[in-house]
């Protein structure tokens, strides 16, 4: 699949935009932001399209193929990465690229042997999984024994004088110091929202009568605690439903227990944006209970609870990355600790009992991510960071040191 859409005479400079698989649902943020850049020209690509994910119309794409082996590091272990045909290496060279901008870690480990064969400057994204779950975790083989060494890989990688990462929100930037990346070479760049597609839909919140989670249904997003939640106030409200929007392994363990409870609860599944977006037209709370996996994934923003804000709808959530960042806890939202299940109610009963305080919580909630969270603005800081990197050359004096960005005139290491 190739849709060029680059017209005669397009004099931008080009990323490369890679993720492994292109895209499931859960990944609308990275199409997003593909396609809301503007001084630069994206090449899509990955190893292949999800058979039932997002469309990618008006989008370059490049579908590169893949096939497994094993390479045998330097520290005596074996990883895998994914071998692109050199017809299509030889096409990605000849595209003449300014710059390679991977998501998430673990696909930069997967396709670094080959992927450092283009010699880009490198943006790698940090989202969440890939930084939060524990080195243990990975090194007892849990994520796979190909994935063993993704720890010391990903700390191999920071090495390189090419790469720097990008983290989604400051609290995936703590979490990546914590693991041992470099400080000096994580920069937070949100990736924000579309407040033009997602804003306050026609129907005032006081007729709205449903309560909202949109997530995939797996332990670190909590969908469990408001389905606790929801139970223990349900006869109060008996108006109200849950909404539940997603899919995963624990999806028919929740509907089990929403239909063993007698939890009103709707269950439908995995939707694509715009659906979102209409269920949210429909929502007087939106809730997003994330907690730490066992593992110790965790939640790095929470695109949605920016969505939500924008739509005007309040936000309820224990989100990591979100309720640090994402909400202004008693002015857009209530946050909470993870797993506090009274606290969850708490927020919940005063933003259903009460409309003038759901009212001046969704006005807020849209300036606040209107001000800090648009896709536009966030985009041109990315923009900003894209030039720095392909067009600076960031050189290292000692291990303590700042990094230096050196404009393109002056691009050699002092």
């Amino acid at each position: 699949m190739n849709n060029d859409n680059n017209p005669q005479g397009d004099k931008r400079p080009k990323v490369i935009v890679y993720k492994s698989r292109l895209l499931p649902y859960s990944e609308t943020f990275i199409r997003d932001q593909v396609r809301m850049l503007r001084g630069w020209r994206a090449i899509l690509a990955g190893d292949g399209r999800v058979s039932t994910g997002l469309a990618l119309d008006g989008l370059d794409v490049r579908l590169l193929g893949h096939r497994h082996r094993l390479v045998q590091r330097v520290a005596n272990r074996s990883s895998p990465y994914l071998i692109w045909s050199r017809p299509k290496l030889r096409a990605l060279k000849a595209e003449h690229a300014n710059l390679l901008h991977i998501h998430f870690g673990t696909d930069a480990y997967r396709i670094w042997p080959l992927a450092r064969q283009l010699d880009l400057p490198t943006l790698i994204t940090l989202h969440g999984y890939d930084i939060n779950t524990y080195r243990s975790w990975w090194e007892a083989g849990n994520g796979g024994r190909f994935m063993r060494g993704f720890p010391e890989g990903l700390l191999t990688l920071a090495q390189d004088r090419r790469i720097h990462f990008i983290a989604v929100s400051k609290a995936i930037r703590q979490a990546a110091i914590e693991f041992g990346l470099p400080e000096e070479k994580i920069t937070v760049r949100h990736i924000g929202v579309d407040t033009g597609k997602f804003a306050p839909g026609p129907k005032p919140l006081a007729d709205r009568r449903d309560i909202l989670y949109v997530g995939r249904l797996v332990e670190k997003k909590g969908c469990r605690y408001l389905l606790q939640a929801f139970e223990q106030i349900q006869d109060d409200f008996p108006e109200y439903r849950l909404v539940i929007v997603g899919n995963g392994p624990l999806g028919e363990e929740l509907k089990a227990y929403a239909r063993e409870r007698g939890v009103r609860a709707t269950f439908l599944g995995a939707l694509p944006s715009e659906r979102v977006r209409q269920c949210l037209d429909q929502t007087r709370v939106f809730c997003l209970p994330s907690i730490t996996a066992d593992n110790g994934d965790a939640e790095g923003l929470g695109i949605v609870i920016l969505e939500a804000q924008a739509a005007g709808v309040p936000v309820v959530t224990s989100a990591r990355g979100g309720a640090q960042e994402g909400i202004v806890h008693g002015k857009t939202g209530f946050a909470h600790a993870e797993k506090d299940v009274a606290a969850l109610r708490a927020g919940l009963v005063a933003l259903l009992e009460n409309d003038e305080l759901a009212d001046q919580f969704g006005r807020r909630g849209r300036e606040h991510v209107i001000a800090t969270m648009d896709i536009a603005s966030c985009n041109q800081q990315l923009e900003e960071l894209y030039e720095q990197h392909a067009f600076g050359t960031i050189c290292h004096a000692g291990a303590s040191s700042k990094v230096k960005i050196f404009p393109r005139s002056e691009r050699q290491c002092i």
